[in-house]
């Protein structure tokens, strides 16, 4: 089973949820759909230090 993290409801769901456009995923876990906007975060910070360089 797939989990996503819904934008719009702030909360996590089971692959039969919102449309794909409104949501980030596919997680392997329902711990990891629970951590997709810290984990992108992490990403775009890192992302913006590495573009200064």
């Amino acid at each position: 089973m797939s989990w996503y993290y819904c934008l719009v409801h702030q909360r996590v769901e089971p692959e039969l949820g919102c449309p794909n456009a409104e949501r980030m995923g596919p997680y392997d876990t329902e711990a990891e759909a629970e951590q997709a906007l810290e984990r992108a975060k992490e990403r775009n910070e890192a992302f913006d230090a590495d573009e200064d360089q």
